[in-house]
């Protein structure tokens, strides 16, 4: 991280730091305050599954597909009131084709609910959607160089950046696949429009071309600084077509740093207590939620355990100091405290258990490297790694372990794609995530809906030595590199950036704008009625995110399809037309995605 920026750079990025019509109509709105939308942890049998395939690939026909195409289920977890929600993922002669997938959802007898679809494969094959021509209408599959060419050249690149003693995490690996390489192209009618007037509407993405390419996913660590990337090779010829960062970030007493005297769940075994919390979470590495100590090196290291059950002594740590002394076990209060309230609110508010909606327990590891400004979800571990900060404190604040667990939920869902303006949306998710946990926290962290007050909007706050949010909610514009609203250089922009304009978004949805043009909270792109818009609640507000980020959303949305299924997701949740409805197209006006609407009277 680049301190003077403010930036959550990679690792710490990821601190705060993968359409069709709908098959039926949408469900008629269903109570949302207060009642938990998923359902619990179950998954389709291999025979439901098998026969979802079949429906989808009897539709080919009908999206002008040849039967070249094809899909294959990618993942699932649980959806809404007893549904299940599938990802099936694009195929063309049995290669994925990246970007491009189906996510359905289907009730208890394997009926096709809804579909939400990107679709980046039309262009592949003779069929009727193919705009392409010739050039792709035989796309061909075979590789001209084995895959581990295009491992060695994604590993030169990291070590051309790390260093050549940088170290496998884990050993690199490659998928054979088809890369659509993507332009944006205005639509009809904003052909003319200045450059500074577009609208995020104005633009969309359209595939230019193919490319047979390896995914290769390298996983290295240099020193305390871990180099996790996913690079495009070209199956071909070796190049790099594209690359981006991997990295996204019995009760017991303890003294945390931030929070006072805190409740913390641990267990008790063979004379000691362990950082070990046996109500949340079932298997994973340590068989439930898990605190550990790295003590000063880059490795999880060992469960925290402790001969009496009360911990820590509020204080940031000393460096150099013991790991496992009262001051040493704070870092492991903050953690565990964190976690805790993270798992608690998406439990208890919408019914998601832990990161993958299946229970599977995660763990945090503390003390991570020495003096570390940083903090990150890892994906190979589905764990989280905290560090004690040089420049910042200690950086196991509950926002930030909510932004972390964040990504752990992006990445079993939506698995948004780190890059662009899906990465960018990546991002927000997870700061949307760690104010939400931050509000359900400081209520007590009990309850089945999110408050409405007690986040303080603003990201880090309490981890910054100098006072200074990482970043601000409601202005991002405030940090000097973010910007307040959407343009179309905003896909170019680092992914802890392009999140401001869907940050004020949120904000805007749960909390309004206000009318002083000289105030933080205005909006030059609310023209309709009222001026300042009303907010939804920080309740319904992050239901509906929820909603649309785990049942809707693809690994390539980008904010104009964002706009458009958080616009289903409210509906779906309080009907067409709602206000809550109206609130989202305003909150995306608000941030030039989309037109303004007029609120309707009270």
């Amino acid at each position: 991280m680049k301190l003077p920026t403010r930036l959550l750079a990679t690792p710490l990025g990821v601190l705060i730091a993968s359409s069709c019509a709908a098959a039926a109509p949408p469900a008629a709105p269903t109570p949302a305050v207060g009642t938990p939308m998923m359902s619990a942890p179950a998954a389709q049998s291999v025979s439901a599954t098998a026969a979802l395939v079949s429906k989808l690939t009897q539709g080919r026909a009908a999206r002008g597909l040849d039967n070249n195409h094809g899909f294959t289920v990618a993942q699932q977890h649980p959806g809404v009131q007893g549904t299940q929600v599938v990802r099936a993922a694009h195929t063309y002669k049995g290669l994925r084709v990246f970007g491009s997938e189906s996510v359905v959802v289907v009730d208890a007898q394997g009926s096709i609910v809804s579909e939400s679809a990107s679709e980046r494969r039309l262009h592949l094959g003779r069929g009727a959607a193919n705009r392409l021509g010739a050039a792709t209408a035989d796309f061909r599959v075979k590789p001209s160089m084995p895959p581990k060419t295009a491992i060695d050249a994604a590993v030169g690149a990291t070590l051309a950046a790390a260093g050549p003693d940088a170290t496998h995490v884990t050993p690199p690996s490659a998928e054979l696949l088809i890369y659509p390489v993507m332009k944006s192209e205005r639509v009809a009618g904003a052909a003319a429009k200045p450059e500074e007037e577009l609208n995020a509407l104005d633009v969309q993405d359209v595939v230019d071309h193919y490319e047979l390419a390896y995914l290769v996913r390298t996983r290295m660590v240099r020193g305390d600084h871990p180099y996790y990337h996913d690079t495009i090779v070209s199956a071909n010829d070796g190049r790099i077509l594209d690359r981006w960062s991997a990295l996204q970030t019995v009760i017991g007493v303890g003294k945390s740093q931030y929070n006072g005297e805190v409740p913390i769940s641990t267990t008790f075994a063979d004379g000691s207590y362990r950082m070990l919390d046996p109500e949340r979470g079932t298997g994973g590495t340590y068989g439930a939620m898990a605190i550990t100590n790295a003590n000063g090196t880059s490795n999880a290291g060992k469960m925290y355990t402790h001969t009496e059950n009360t911990w820590g002594d509020g204080r940031q740590y000393i460096r150099g100091g013991s790991t496992l002394d009262a001051n040493g076990q704070t870092a492991a209060v903050n953690a565990m405290w964190g976690l805790m309230n993270t798992y608690d609110a998406l439990k208890n508010a919408l019914g998601w258990h832990s990161l993958d909606g299946k229970n599977t327990a995660t763990y945090i590891a503390v003390h991570v490297n020495t003096a570390y400004d940083n903090a990150y979800y890892s994906d190979t571990c589905r764990c989280m790694f905290i560090g004690d900060g040089s420049s910042f404190n200690s950086l196991g604040s509950v926002d930030v372990i909510g932004h972390e667990m964040g990504h752990g939920v992006t990445a079993a869902t939506s698995s948004l794609v780190y890059s662009g303006e899906s990465g960018g949306l990546n991002e927000s998710s997870s700061d949307i995530g760690g104010e939400v946990v931050e509000a359900y926290a400081r209520a007590g962290g009990k309850g089945e809906s999110i408050p409405l007050n007690g986040n303080d909007w603003m990201l880090g706050t309490e981890i910054a030595r100098d006072g200074q949010p990482l970043r601000w909610m409601y202005r991002p514009s405030k940090d000097g590199s973010s910007p307040d609203a959407w343009s179309s250089s905003l896909k170019r922009l680092d992914v802890h950036y392009s999140s401001g304009p869907n940050n004020r978004m949120f904000y805007f949805l749960a909390m309004g704008s206000k009318a002083d043009k000289a105030g933080d909270y205005y909006s030059k792109y609310l023209v309709k009625a009222p001026a300042a818009m009303t907010g939804i609640g920080t309740d319904k507000a992050f239901r509906i995110w929820f909603k649309a980020n785990t049942t809707k959303f693809t690994s390539s949305t980008n904010y104009a399809d964002a706009r458009a299924k958080m616009v289903e997701a409210a509906q779906e949740l309080y009907g067409a037309g709602s206000r809550e409805a109206i609130a989202v197209q305003r909150a995306y006006a608000a941030i030039n995605v989309g037109a303004d609407v007029d609120e309707p009277a009270p």
